[in-house]
């Protein structure tokens, strides 16, 4: 376990040298240093959860992005809700003009792209969850597929949806939410009645 005593050897010899004892303590910091590999590794760690943001949209080119399709405005998961495409002047290129609305608050947002350049669009997913309880706190604890629980969902904004969610949890119904997620963001969007129990 040569990285074991690297790091006893950095904590004794510490360097004036800036890259050295911040180094030492961030390797300090993991509690596990059996499991950091060689330096160039961690560096490239850091790197890639800057760029983990890229994975969560796919570029797709303007022009074919249609009506209740999803795009990415102001760094915002969003439902298309129209598109128009104008022709600006005699040799302009054409513009696509978005209106759409934010997945999660429900607000509208607009934006203008050239019809052949490439927007974001949000890898956008629904999943079922069965509803196990609701907390004092407004949070959900939802039942996972490898029946682990999920606890970390606030009730609906949404006032109708919010009302079905308590009211069927009150009558004591089995009830099955759809939680959408979309850029590291997720939200209750749908619920579904599997009947009494």
């Amino acid at each position: 376990h040569h990285h074991i005593i690297y790091i006893q050897y950095t904590k004794r010899h510490r360097q004036p040298s800036p890259s050295v004892p911040n180094f030492s303590s961030l390797f300090l910091s993991t509690g596990e240093p059996s499991k950091i590999k060689t330096m160039s590794d961690e560096e490239h760690h850091f790197e890639s959860k800057a760029d983990a943001g890229a994975s969560k949209t796919y570029p797709q080119q303007a022009g074919t992005i249609r009506k209740s399709g999803h795009i990415v405005i102001k760094n915002r998961p969003c439902k298309v809700v129209e598109v128009s495409t104008s022709k600006t002047g005699k040799h302009g290129h054409a513009k696509c003009h978005f209106v759409a609305i934010d997945i999660f608050t429900g607000k509208k947002l607009e934006d203008i792209v050239p019809s052949s350049h490439n927007c974001d669009v949000p890898h956008v997913n629904r999943t079922d969850y069965q509803l196990i309880d609701i907390s004092e706190d407004g949070f959900v604890s939802l039942l996972t597929e490898n029946g682990n629980t999920k606890d970390d969902l606030r009730l609906p904004t949404d006032d109708t949806l919010l009302a079905q969610v308590k009211d069927g949890f009150a009558e004591g119904k089995d009830l099955v939410l759809s939680v959408m997620s979309a850029m590291g963001e997720e939200q209750i969007c749908g619920i579904k009645d599997i009947g009494p129990k």
